[in-house]
């Protein structure tokens, strides 16, 4: 493990799966850096329409946008580069990119089916046709401290499943790790300790006051990021190249 007060994790991936991982992996209190290279395959949507929360669908990469800023917002930094492996390194890890190379106590790979990025640690894989899935457990592996989420899992194609796939591999994370945590969970004042509780780790109680504060920045922000149409078209598949 680093000597940092706070553990180190690297997401390997930005897509629906990794942002997820990133938010909950951040707001935990983890010092997260995602490496993105631009290649989600929800970038090749036209409109996604079965994503909670959209009634009418949602631009997806307008949706990748708004994760990748909750993302930062939860304290997560971005790193453009592509990642060429992840290696064991002592009691860590060291993600190798094409450009710096970054230690971490914890690795998220979220990435597409294709293992290659973990050839050199001890994982099952599954082979099923061209893709090759990471065997997992709640996102664990077979090696402490390496993790596995959406595709790469082996989990459906669809957007919302592998969001809640990086979240609840996330969990699994922070559960397993020395990092203090009940769930991520904002209540209203006097929730716990209303009822003689000490707030739980990973709770915060606020006032009302400072709901309404929230919801006003919530509203804002949503503003800013839907009063336009994106200006991105779909990604084209690779083989229309």
């Amino acid at each position: 493990m680093s000597d940092k007060t706070e553990p180190t994790a690297v997401v390997v991936g930005a897509g629906p799966a990794g942002l997820s991982a990133a938010v909950f992996a951040a707001r935990a209190g983890f010092e997260t850096t995602v490496v993105e290279d631009g290649s989600s395959i929800l970038r090749r949507n036209a409109h996604l329409e079965n994503f909670l929360g959209f009634p009418a669908g949602v631009n997806s990469r307008l949706l990748l946008d708004m994760g990748r800023e909750q993302a930062e917002r939860s304290g997560a930094e971005f790193v453009e580069a592509d990642v060429d492996a992840v290696e064991g390194d002592g009691d860590g890890f060291v993600v190798r990119t094409d450009g710096d190379d970054l230690p971490a106590d914890y690795v998220v790979v979220a990435s597409w089916a294709d293992a290659s990025v973990v050839d050199t640690l001890d994982v099952e894989t599954t082979e099923q046709g061209s893709k090759t899935y990471v065997e997992t457990e709640d996102g664990r592996t077979g090696v402490e401290g390496l993790y596995v989420a959406g595709r790469l899992a082996g989990q459906p194609h669809q957007t919302i499943v592998n969001a809640g796939h990086g979240a609840k591999t996330a969990l699994s994370m922070i559960h397993d790790s020395d990092v203090p945590f009940y769930h991520d969970w904002i209540a209203p004042e006097g929730y716990f300790t209303g009822r003689g509780r000490d707030v739980p780790p990973g709770c915060e109680e606020i006032t009302e006051e400072e709901r309404r504060e929230r919801e006003k920045e919530s509203l804002r922000v949503m503003r800013e990021f839907l009063e336009e149409p994106h200006p991105d078209e779909p990604t084209p598949h690779p083989s229309q190249d």
